[in-house]
């Protein structure tokens, strides 16, 4: 059948805006960035999440020949800034660099105006730092088995102290009570200096808290390390046991940090993104940079970094309701 001209004319225009209507999903992965990137750090400077977000931030602005800045936009533990973040648009040039709070934060708080699970796009696991069981040496278990047959014996009578309430540090202490079996009572304190003056001062006998934050007080004698909370041993700590080898079978509680997009990013750009991510995070000097600060670079693949996302909300959330464990 052979249409009029005007019709074939019509036709034709109407096929060349139909394809044009496709470009711009894949013209942005391809040529990205074309213009500057800002990871926003929902944190205060200074901090591990911070110290990790320049790192990359260099790293990345060396591979794509565009500045990447970081920004810090701290409050409410992450949620004032994640909540406007959610509302962004996903075109990969605000990013979002937080840490395991990100996944605790919808348990701790029923008010939040996100979904963790809907309004951002995981990226890659940027960096996982164990935390480490250490005691004051005064304390008379010696490992994890002592100091669970020790627990059992007198229940209630075990101080722990964390950074505050619903943290890393102290979910860290409410998992191990739970899978061990034995009663310990939490001591919050208002950040981790103060939680670890007290552990030093002998006024509290354990504590959670990462790697950095304490190994030069485990090398001078001044703490006994117990065991870290990674699967496999801390490289910083080979000689210290996981908890899990310890008898505690399937016990993990690291602090890792996340970056992300806004939710609902084209895939193409969201594969694009993860993929410099990643093969930047596998660099020489990334791992040099990391390694310094006790931490391993991420190694998860886009889909793989998404699932493991689900399981931390999961399991973090019966943690905190297991416990019981509320913010005022």
């Amino acid at each position: 059948m052979r249409f009029p001209t005007s019709l074939r004319a019509a036709l034709a225009a109407a096929s060349v805006a139909g394809a044009a209507a496709f470009l711009p999903l894949a013209a942005p992965a391809q040529d990205f960035p074309t213009q500057p990137v800002k990871i926003v750090v929902p944190f205060p400077p200074g901090g591990t999440t911070d110290i990790l977000a320049r790192n990359l931030a260099n790293e990345l602005q060396a591979r794509w020949g565009k500045p990447v800045v970081v920004e810090n936009r701290a409050g409410a533990s992450g949620t004032i800034f994640s909540e406007q973040f959610a509302r962004m648009p996903a075109d990969g040039y605000t990013l979002m660099l937080t840490a395991t709070h990100h996944v605790i934060n919808p348990g701790l708080y029923k008010s939040l105006r996100y979904d963790t699970r809907t309004d951002f796009t995981p990226l890659a696991q940027v960096a996982e730092v164990p935390n480490v069981l250490v005691a004051h040496p005064s304390f008379g278990p010696r490992n994890v088995q002592e100091l669970i047959a020790y627990a059992r014996s007198n229940p209630g009578k075990v101080n722990f102290g964390s950074s505050g309430a619903g943290g890393a540090n102290h979910l860290s202490g409410e998992l191990f009570k739970s899978m061990a079996g034995v009663e310990m009572v939490h001591v919050p304190y208002k950040g981790a200096a103060p939680a670890l003056n007290d552990l030093l001062g002998g006024q509290i006998p354990i504590m959670f808290d990462s790697v950095p934050g304490v190994i030069q007080h485990i090398q001078s004698g001044k703490l006994r390390a117990l065991a870290v909370t990674s699967v496999k041993r801390s490289p910083a700590l080979p000689s210290v046991p996981t908890i899990d080898e310890s008898g505690i079978k399937g016990f993990e509680a690291t602090a890792w940090f996340g970056l992300y997009a806004p939710g609902r990013m084209a895939p193409a750009l969201r594969d694009r993104l993860a993929g410099d991510v990643l093969q930047t995070l596998r660099s020489g000097a990334i791992r040099a940079q990391f390694e310094k600060l006790g931490a391993e670079p991420g190694a998860m693949t886009q889909a793989q970094f998404a699932t493991f996302v689900d399981t931390e909300l999961a399991k973090w959330s019966k943690v905190i309701t297991d416990a019981r464990v509320t913010i005022e």
